[in-house]
């Protein structure tokens, strides 16, 4: 939906899940933000097969990166993401475990978040292939926390962060 007047900011959001309907999950959850008041999905990254991180003992992730246009606060939009991920389903059991949903907030603008729910940039963003080489994919050229445009730190070495481009068949 698009976003009305000129109070808006440029976020973006990481999307995952490894339960289920992966891209199904990942689809829906990109349509409902599509249809939310204040927020406009300017780009959306493909579809990354990744292997766990932090608890490995669990299915492969779908994984992207979507540049939205918002009106909304960030406490304001990690309600609305938090919403949708509810709306499709997740339940929350354990950190790092199993998910049908995930929708983290990875930037907003320059702002820097450090309160216990919510911070931003996403504190584990620039560690991650599955995050960096997706952003990377739509925003070449951004720079991030730590200096580096996007493109270059997507190139880093990630040991055991396997990423694949998603062709639509389980690997």
């Amino acid at each position: 939906m698009p976003v009305k007047g000129k109070d808006f900011t440029t976020a973006y959001l990481g999307l995952g899940s490894n339960l289920g309907d992966r891209e199904g999950h990942l689809q829906r959850a990109v349509a409902i933000l599509t249809a939310t008041e204040g927020i406009e999905v300017e780009r959306l990254s493909s579809w990354y097969e990744t292997a766990p991180v932090g608890k490995t003992g669990q299915g492969w992730f779908l994984n992207g990166v979507a540049r939205i246009k918002t009106s909304m606060h960030p406490r304001e939009l990690l309600s609305t993401v938090l919403a949708i991920e509810q709306r499709l389903g997740r339940v929350r059991r354990e950190r790092w475990g199993p998910r049908n949903i995930d929708i983290d907030i990875l930037l907003y603008d320059d702002l820097t978040v450090n309160e216990p729910d919510l911070q931003i940039p996403h504190p584990r963003m620039q560690e991650r292939a599955f995050v960096l080489i997706p952003l990377a994919e739509i925003a070449p050229d951004l720079i991030l926390p730590d200096g580096r445009r996007a493109d270059v730190a997507a190139k880093d070495r990630f040991p055991g962060q396997e990423v694949l481009p998603y062709s639509g068949f389980r690997c």
